[in-house]
Order: structure tokens, then sequence, then C-alpha cells
């Protein structure tokens, strides 16, 4: 499958068959699909702010590092520096105020109050001047806060492939203790993601879906892409 063609549909097991099967699936370029969702701002005296949202282990960081590897003026924004401390799915309010700060374009500082509570140092910063910020994370285009973002991007994967990437990465990690403990981790968490993406379905306001586990091989600096159902507003690739 060549650049901007179109391909068969992946082979994937859809979560709990509510997430729609995409159709129209292409190679694109990660510079041209930067640029398409680019697109997307009103003006450009502020960023471009997109949403990567998908399933843990699908896609999401691999996605946003491909896209900023071929922006020179980009930055991430990673949901799980708010999510740290807080409850499951519990800081949709936070996300909203730094997306609010962000879209200004200028410089950001920005502290979660679980940091000093539990003693990490830093902040959340983003650099003024930004061409493109992208917002990655489960629950990163939560209901609440998809009217801030100029595009949506749903990441979908495979789920026996994005779990057993998401517990070896774990286990190698030592973040949630050793195999067993990272596999129970694991398995909680799922359960809330599970009911959380069930409630929110943030495919439905994605512009664009994303491949996160390919099973075929992907060109050097591609990536796979298919239109979403969203407001249509990257050329080339969404709607459907």
């Amino acid at each position: 499958m060549s650049s901007g063609e179109a391909g068969p549909a992946p082979r994937l097991r859809p979560l709990e068959s509510i997430e729609p099967a995409a159709s129209g699936w292409r190679h694109l370029p990660a510079g041209e699909l930067a640029s398409r969702l680019m697109t997307s701002r009103p003006s450009a005296d502020r960023p471009c702010l997109v949403a990567i949202d998908g399933r843990s282990a699908g896609g999401k960081s691999t996605l946003a590092a491909a896209l900023t590897d071929v922006t020179p003026s980009a930055a991430v924004l990673h949901t799980d520096d708010l999510a740290w401390h807080e409850p499951f799915f519990g800081w949709a309010h936070l996300l909203e105020a730094l997306l609010k700060q962000v879209r200004s374009g200028e410089a950001v500082r920005f502290r979660p109050p679980a940091w000093p509570r539990h003693g990490r140092a830093g902040a959340i910063e983003v650099p003024s001047g930004l061409d493109l910020i992208l917002v990655e994370g489960v629950g990163a285009n939560d209901r609440a806060v998809a009217e801030l973002y100029d595009a949506a991007v749903w990441v979908q994967s495979d789920g026996t492939a994005a779990r057993h990437r998401g517990i070896e990465r774990d286990v190698a990690s030592g973040e949630n203790g050793d195999r067993a403990q990272s596999i129970a981790f694991w398995d909680e968490w799922d359960q809330h993601e599970r009911g959380y993406l069930a409630d929110q379905r943030p495919w439905e306001r994605s512009d664009v879906i994303a491949l996160g586990t390919p099973s075929d091989p992907v060109p050097p600096g591609h990536v796979v892409v298919a239109p979403g159902p969203g407001r249509g507003t990257v050329p080339g690739v969404g709607r459907a």
C-alpha cells in the first residue's frame, strides 16, 4: 500500500464490540498527517491543539512522537502527568484548566495539585510560539474538553496486543512491581478504562482514526490512518 493509497481493513479485536471498525485505511507520511492536522486551527496566532486518545499501550505515544519528530515547533502533553495520584479518570477539570492556558499560545507552567502534595518536583511546562500541541493519553478527548481542541485522533488498537505490550512495558520499568503485580494493576486499570471508554465513546468525536498495532509492515516515517466521524476539520482524512 503506497502513500495515500487505500488498503484493506486491519484485523482488530474491537473494544467490547462497541468501537466501530474504521474503513478507508491508508498510509500517510507522518509529516503529511501533521500538516493536515494543523490546517484545522482557525488562526496561526495560536497553536493547533490536537487530542490523541486510545487504549492504554495502544500506540498513542508512538504516534505523538512520530508527529513531533516531523514538526519543528511542536510539543506533547501527557495526561499521565495530570492523572498522577488522582482518581481514575477523575481529572478532567485539570485537563480543562491546562488546555485553556495553552490555547493562548503563551508560555505555560502548570503544576497539578497532587504534585506538591506528594513531593513531585517541577511542573508541566509549555513554551510559547508552538505550531502544534498534542495531548496524548487515555481520556485526552474527554467529553468535557472536546470543544477546546481543533482536531482529535483515536488510536485504534488490538486489545490483546495492547495488553501484552503494556504489561511487558510495566514489567521492564518496574513501575507497578513485579510481573504478578503488574498484571494485577493492569487488570484493575483495564476495568476502569473499559467503563470510561464505553461511556465516553471518544472515537465518535475523532476526526482521524490511526492504527496503533499494525500487523503488516508500515513504511518508515509513515502512519496508517482512516477517516473518523468527527467534525471533518482535517482535509483528506476526516470525515468518514
